[in-house]
């Protein structure tokens, strides 16, 4: 079963977590298992700016941020930085990009370069999980 989540450059299906998570059949335990990943652009790249980022996850479902329901996360997206410390808040900046209304892609723009990008899932207050559930970080060229 999938849900389609409409974003501005069309509809997106994706697994139905979300919905088994209100019923209790995704546990709190999931992070271990779960895995985030960025769909596109695939690592090595170059883009032209700007250019669309996809996220992707399996194990778990996406929530928005203050949403508090087990075995459910928002994404966000750092850009040329390492990732947070363990179990505070993603920073709210440039480097840190918040996706707390459930999004799984967004447009993006940098300027012409070597940059690197990662997700990491945080939890209904930006805190990522424990352990983290984040994606391999990728190298894009932009031109």
């Amino acid at each position: 079963m999938h849900s389609v989540v409409r974003t501005g450059f069309g509809a997106i299906r994706q697994p139905m977590f979300f919905a088994a998570a209100l019923i209790g059949l995704v546990g709190p335990g999931l992070a271990s298992a779960a895995e985030a990943y960025i769909i596109s652009p695939q690592d090595g790249a170059t883009v032209s700016s700007p250019f669309v980022v996809r996220f992707g996850l399996k194990g778990m479902g996406v929530a928005p941020a203050g949403v508090d329901m087990p075995g459910t996360g928002h994404h966000h997206l750092v850009i040329d930085a390492p990732l947070p410390p363990a179990g505070q808040p993603v920073p709210f900046d440039d480097k840190h990009k918040h996706f707390g209304k459930g999004q799984t892609e967004t447009e993006l723009s940098l300027p012409p370069g070597e940059h690197t990008l990662q997700l990491i899932l945080g939890d209904h207050t930006h805190v990522p999980h424990d352990p983290p559930v984040t994606s391999p970080q990728i190298r894009v060229r932009v031109r």
